[in-house]
């Protein structure tokens, strides 16, 4: 029962890490929209957007690899 619960409270963290990857990529072209923020800038955020759902992707692979090894 232990690795049930680990399994749905990793991948809730997950979700908030794409969420909040999203919500503040969103964010951050708004602003950037608002105030005429430079592409160079703007593209500093589109980097860092990647960066966060690649982690997010990371820790998705790491949570199906658990997964198989707590159904074994």
């Amino acid at each position: 029962m232990q690795g049930k619960t680990e399994l749905a409270r990793r991948g809730r963290v997950i979700a908030l890490v794409i969420a909040l990857s999203a919500a503040l990529w969103v964010l951050a072209l708004a602003l950037g929209d608002h105030f005429g923020w430079s592409q160079r800038i703007l593209a500093l955020f589109d980097l860092a957007a990647l960066a966060g759902f690649t982690f997010g992707l990371w820790l998705l692979f790491g949570l199906w690899r658990l997964r198989r090894t707590y159904e074994d």
